[in-house]
């Protein structure tokens, strides 16, 4: 006699939900609150899934290995074809923000010229604010870093370019103005042994994104609403509350048209 099985139910898979240290603190306290908010506010168990680099990020982004990430605006724009836009921060009631080249408290600069000779830090290689506004900078003059600079080494973190700056690691760097300015609220004692000698003009925040054949699951609209819906939640405001955020928007891909016009521009200096 043949004793029949009840099928097996596979339970459903967590929607895979990508961050990096460059842009965020890897603070357990946010980690855990952004979790229990998305989960609660999708209806489905969320996984953070956490990599050094927006490179492994956007790679994982672009297979399938990632429902969604928080990437930046430098590879938003190069695989602009590849990836879609679902919600873009909120900072100090933009949608925008800055990057900056930092020097040690009490130094004379003002403009890239004067940092020339300098071991300058770098956040990321695909970075826009802690590398790409950096070297279009360079390349409107022709020059490349390693012609300007003594040296660069990236960090793989904003805060840790700050870091670098103030301990004297490096005599410069390039951070997101975001960052800097969160950290001056967090951990003035460090920020204070630095300063912003340049700021870049207004772009586009680093968005929330996806790849464009996922665009319209049923997933990602929960996502765009459970970000949307952030400041109406007690767990969604201690969220934004860490972050020093105001909420999310829908957001227009033309936010981040100066960001590829730099592309083009360094991509032309080869």
């Amino acid at each position: 006699m043949v004793t029949a099985h009840p099928p097996t139910v596979r339970a459903a898979q967590p929607f895979r939900f990508g961050l990096t240290p460059v842009f965020l603190n890897s603070d357990l306290d946010l980690l855990e609150a952004l979790q229990k908010y998305l989960s609660a506010a999708m209806g489905t168990e969320v996984q953070l899934v956490l990599k050094r680099t927006y490179q492994e990020i956007t790679s994982q982004l672009l297979s399938g290995l990632l429902d969604a990430a928080w990437i930046c605006g430098f590879p938003f724009v190069a695989y602009r074809r590849e990836l879609e836009l679902v919600a873009v921060p909120i900072w100090r009631g933009k949608t925008t923000y800055q990057s900056y080249l930092i020097v040690s408290e009490g130094r004379e600069a003002s403009t890239i010229s004067d940092l020339r000779g300098d071991i300058h830090a770098f956040s990321d290689p695909d970075s826009n604010s802690g590398y790409l506004v950096t070297r279009a900078l360079l390349a409107e003059n022709g020059v490349k870093p390693q012609d300007f600079f003594q040296r660069t080494f990236f960090t793989y973190g904003h805060r840790n370019v700050v870091r670098a700056v103030a301990a004297g690691l490096a005599q410069s760097g390039s951070v997101d103005g975001y960052v800097w300015e969160v950290m001056t609220e967090t951990e003035a004692a460090l920020t204070r042994q630095t300063r912003p000698a340049w700021r870049s003009d207004w772009m586009g925040f680093p968005p929330i994104a996806t790849a464009r054949e996922n665009a319209s699951s049923n997933n990602i609209a929960r996502l765009r609403q459970a970000l949307w819906g952030m400041p109406q939640d007690r767990v969604g405001r201690e969220v934004l509350n860490l972050l020093r955020l105001d909420g999310f928007a829908p957001g227009d891909p033309s936010l981040f048209d100066s960001i590829a016009s730099r592309v083009d521009l360094v991509r032309t200096l080869g």
